[in-house]
């Protein structure tokens, strides 16, 4: 004791030392004071409210979405998922250096990830899904070596996939889905082997092969990598990830057959979607062996042969989707793998529509699924009778067996479907009337019994219909009148479609209720009497088609009242009187067609009047051009005129006409309406029909999955037509007054012009959308190297990370110059484009640069009384910031000079990398200016600096790149007559290249 007591003094001083060191190194190291300054910067750059989180108090008290350790010293989870949260992300968030949880989802949020937001080490989960972060996935990514789940889908994050995550040995789940990354998918994902469990790297713009290294990922339980650009065959060691549940390639360019052991190899698949793809052979009769699966999607390929045996192995089967493909079946009994299906009782959608099926229906589809929600069976070569038993599927909302060869009556069972929603019986044999208790269907929203036998009246139980959207009976053999109550559909929307049938009697009064009616077909019926003044309720209408009947009596002035009218077809009646006035007020009126009627008095000289080829008023004898018809001999001059007008249009007269005068839809939902006949007629030559639901099942009915873009007017879509075409399908939004103007503008302006370098439009399509609103679309053939746009902007780069070089960027120029010439010089009648831009401009797989987008297109047409008049639908300007030339401002009209300087911008544009509305350019500073400001001697100063990187640049400075920047200059002077014209620029540009070609030749000799 005595030994160890005089030691208490040394005891006493260390321990007091020792103290002071804890109490100093608390001073330095972070602690909950540190979590609090982190979390209140957070929300400084967020929109948290002022209350939220009050700082007089520690976090861990009751901040909201805030957790703390046992301790409650030091901040481990923050959960800010769902609150709207906008502003950015601050970089302080990487002191919070206990954080183990970061929930940041479900949100809107801005900006870029911050670079140390990876200095957590100790994170564990980060979710950051559906927000709009922007820029690349940071490289440091790998410091946050304990990561277990990273979760960055549905956000705009861009870039090439960094090799190195295969670093973050701990990664159970990786989501990179509905992003633009690009490039090829890293095969050292594959070292992710011990704890991978799911990869989803769907709806990007990946492209290449799917690895075959991903084989390795033996615990991998989700892989999705749909919606990207990936091509060739899946490599066998994928199809051999025996933990697999759900597996998806749907929506890319793949192709070859399905492993007829992919049963064996994949047993505990519950998801398999190989969709949208070009994929061939059978279905593997193994795939039908795994018991557990739920989906089965494979849509939309080139799949032939029979449905194999064993569907009914399938009990929890929940959609089986093989529709679009080439499935056959013979014989009446072709249909019986139905019967086999009343095993899967969970069952909730079946679609074998669009193949070459051939039988009748059996029986036994009424012991189908309780749950059975939609049943697409269109598009085959199933005949004889619906079964009354179809009434048993009590849950259906969707039922589809349109444009086969389905005779009989219908089945009076249907109205047993309470839950019926889209009833699509259209392009069969079906006879008889109409029963009158379709009546009981008060769900119902579109109904499409168009082409086929069915007589007598319209059921009167028809007004029953108060959520109706879409109506199309035409096309059939029904007579009698229109009752009031019939029209007493408030809710109708889309389109009422009668025509080509016997109807007769006067057009009642209740008409008018139709307020929101966007399309009234009643052509090619016996209907007379008088228009009725109501119609001018109808203010939603753009398009009234009466053609083909007995009506008599004026014009009324409720016409003029219909503001929004884009199409009035009244042709071959009885009308008589004068054209009122105000249809010549109607501004957005595209299309008048009021030919062999009894008119007479002058005709109008405004609006849609001064387009000789939007107006048709041939068999209208004693109709007047512009001064009063009193002189026998200025009457015999009037009709000269007008039959010299009418033989001058008379090819557009046929083709236009055929466009609005065949109006025959088909079935929306399954095989949607076709309001006008194909559009594709106002195109030169021959083009296929392309049907609303073939376009909805090339594009996976318009999933996000397939989007690759969107303009003013629309969306565009990827997806592949039956025959395999890989195309751009362009969806205006019907809901802008425009789109039709668009429509109808882009398809008059490309039907007879045909070049290399100009978007090929393959067909077109007007119909009933899915949800029964109109629906306007353009199929253009697919580029798959998007647009230059995103070329210049870095959205898109080459496979080794570089952006286009000099070479790359003057051939694109020429290829536009060549487009442009070729459309101002060389068509029979001279196209100005009005919209040329960068996004405009797409890319094929070989970097060939073509012209999209002809929205705004206009036909110039040389006359004699005037130099040059545009025919246009419209004299407001339309276009983009930054391209459009300055006499437009003034409302000069479209000229090719005007081409020319948009032409120019986007060449300064390519050459700097400079968009024309950069921030930089204030007051009166423009790229035009910035660029004259360095040319010709500091040139360089502008270029690029991606270009300043390759070598060759000082060598053909004087040579190729003044001269393009010169190029550029020429075409954006202030006076288009300063300008040159697309046909100089494009021989400019040509020499350029011959010089730089030259030059790289002489360097690769030595």
């Amino acid at each position: 004791m005595d030994f160890h007591f005089h030691l208490l003094p040394q005891f006493a001083i260390f321990s007091v030392l020792l103290i002071c060191l804890f109490v100093s190194i608390e001073s330095v190291i972070p602690s909950i004071s540190t979590d609090k300054e982190a979390l209140i910067s957070f929300k400084s750059t967020t929109n948290l409210p002022p209350y939220f989180w009050d700082q007089s108090s520690s976090p861990c008290t009751n901040w909201t979405g805030v957790v703390c350790n046992k301790h409650g010293k030091r901040v481990v989870a923050l959960d800010l998922s769902g609150l709207g949260l906008t502003g950015s992300i601050s970089p302080h968030i990487g002191n919070l250096s206990f954080l183990h949880s970061l929930q940041l989802q479900n949100n809107k949020l801005t900006g870029t990830i911050p670079t140390q937001i990876f200095n957590l080490f100790r994170l564990r989960s980060l979710n950051v899904s559906s927000n709009t972060i922007q820029g690349s996935l940071p490289s440091n990514i790998t410091l946050m070596m304990a990561l277990e789940s990273l979760d960055f889908s549905s956000n705009n994050i861009t870039g090439i996939l960094p090799q190195n995550l295969s670093q973050l040995k701990n990664l159970r789940v990786l989501n990179l889905a509905r992003n633009n990354f690009f490039g090829a998918i890293p095969p050292s994902i594959s070292n992710l082997s011990s704890t991978l469990t799911s990869l989803n790297l769907g709806t990007n713009s990946f492209s290449g092969t799917i690895p075959s290294e991903l084989g390795h990922l033996h615990k991998l339980k989700e892989l999705d990598l749909a919606g990207n650009h990936l091509t060739r065959t899946i490599a066998p060691s994928i199809y051999n990830i025996s933990s697999l549940v759900l597996f998806t390639v749907a929506s890319n360019q793949l192709w070859g057959e399905i492993p007829s052991n992919i049963g064996d190899t994949l047993p505990n698949l519950l998801f398999f979607r190989n969709c949208f793809n070009k994929f061939t052979g059978k279905i593997p009769t193994s795939l039908h062996n795994i018991s557990g699966i739920r989906s089965i999607r494979m849509s939309n390929n080139f799949h032939e042969g029979t449905v194999p045996p064993g569907l009914g192995n399938l009990p929890f089967l929940e959609m089986y989707n093989i529709g679009f493909n080439r499935i056959v079946s013979y014989g009446k009994d072709g249909l019986n793998f139905i019967t086999s299906l009343t095993n899967s009782t969970r069952l909730q959608f079946l679609a074998v529509d669009d193949n070459q099926l051939e039988g009748l229906i059996p029986e036994s589809i009424g012991n189908l699924s309780k749950f059975l929600q939609r049943l697409y069976m269109g598009g085959n070569r199933i005949y004889g009778n619906i079964p009354s038993s179809i009434g048993h599927l009590s849950s259906l909302t969707l039922l589809n067996v349109s444009y086969n060869s389905i005779s009989g009556e219908i089945p009076p069972e249907i109205s047993q479907l309470e839950k019926l929603q889209m009833l699509g019986l259209a392009g069969n044999k079906m006879s008889g009337h109409i029963p009158n208790s379709l009546g009981n269907l008060r769900k119902l929203n579109n109904i499409d019994l168009s082409g086929n036998y069915f007589v007598g009246r319209i059921p009167p139980s028809f007004s029953n219909f108060h959520e109706l959207l879409s109506m199309d009976l035409s096309n059939n053999l029904l007579n009698g009148s229109i009752s009031g109550e019939i029209l007493n559909l408030p809710s109708l929307s889309t389109i009422l479609n009668l025509s080509n049938n016997f109807l007769s009697g006067p057009l009642p009064e209740e008409l008018g209720h139709l307020t929101s009616v966007v399309t009234i077909d009643l052509s090619s019926n016996q209907f007379w009497g008088l228009i009725p003044s109501s119609i001018e309720k109808c203010k939603s209408l753009d398009g009234l088609f009466m053609a083909r009947n007995k009506l008599s009596g004026p014009l009324p002035n409720a016409l003029g009242e219909i503001r929004g009218l884009v199409i009035l077809d009244l042709s071959s009646n009885q009308l008589s009187g004068s054209i009122p006035d105000k249809l010549q007020d109607l501004h957005i009126l595209r299309y008048l067609n009021l030919s062999f009627n009894h008119l007479e008095g002058v005709i109008p000289n405004r609006g849609v009047f001064r387009n000789v080829s939007s107006v048709h008023l041939e068999g209208n004898p004693k109709l007047c051009m512009h001064f009063p018809c009193v002189n026998r001999r200025r009457k015999v001059l009037v009709r000269v005129r007008i039959t010299t007008i009418v033989l001058a249009t008379l090819a557009v007269c046929i083709m236009v006409g055929l466009l609005l005068h065949i109006r025959k839809k088909r079935g929306s939902g399954g095989k949607a309406t076709t309001i006008e006949t194909n559009s594709a007629l106002l195109l030169k030559g021959q083009h296929q029909m392309v049907t609303y639901e073939e376009l909805r099942g090339a594009t996976g009915n318009f999933n996000t999955e397939n989007l690759i873009g969107s303009g003013s007017f629309g969306t565009v879509y990827k997806g592949f037509l039956r025959e395999g075409t890989e195309v751009a399908v362009k969806v205006l939004d019907a809901k802008m007054r425009a789109s039709w103007k668009s429509f109808l503008a882009e398809c008059e302006a490309l039907r007879s012009v045909r070049h290399r370098n100009l978007v090929k439009l393959i067909t077109s399509c007007s119909s009933l959308d899915f949800k029964n609103m109109e629906f306007l679309a353009l199929i253009y053939e697919y580029l798959s190297n998007g647009s230059l746009e995103d070329w210049i902007s870095g959205k898109r780069k080459n496979e080794d990370g570089d952006g286009l070089n000099i070479l790359e960027r003057l051939n694109v120029a020429i290829d536009v110059a060549c487009g442009l010439d070729y459309l101002h010089h060389d068509c029979e009648v001279p196209v100005v484009h009005c919209d040329l831009k960068p996004s405009n401009i797409l890319l094929d797989g070989d970097m060939n640069a073509k012209i999209g987008d002809f929205g705004l297109a206009k036909l110039l047409m040389e006359r004699t009384e005037i130099a040059q008049q545009s025919i246009s639908s419209t004299n407001v300007l339309k276009g983009s910031i930054g391209y459009i030339p300055p006499e437009y401002g003034i409302h000069q009209k479209p000229s090719t000079a005007g081409d020319a300087y948009s032409f120019g911008v986007m060449l300064l544009q390519l050459f700097t990398g400079k968009s024309p509305t950069h921030e930089s350019f204030t007051g009166d500073q423009n790229i035009i200016r910035w660029v004259q400001s360095a040319f010709p001697h500091d040139v360089i100063k502008v270029l690029d600096s991606e270009l300043l990187n390759d070598p060759i640049i000082p060598e053909v400075e004087h040579n190729s790149i003044i001269p393009i920047i010169e190029v550029g200059l020429s075409c954006t002077c202030a006076s288009p007559d300063g300008r040159i014209s697309l046909r100089d620029a494009l021989h400019k540009l040509e020499t350029a290249r011959k010089t730089l070609l030259s030059v790289e030749s002489a360097k690769h000799k030595f």
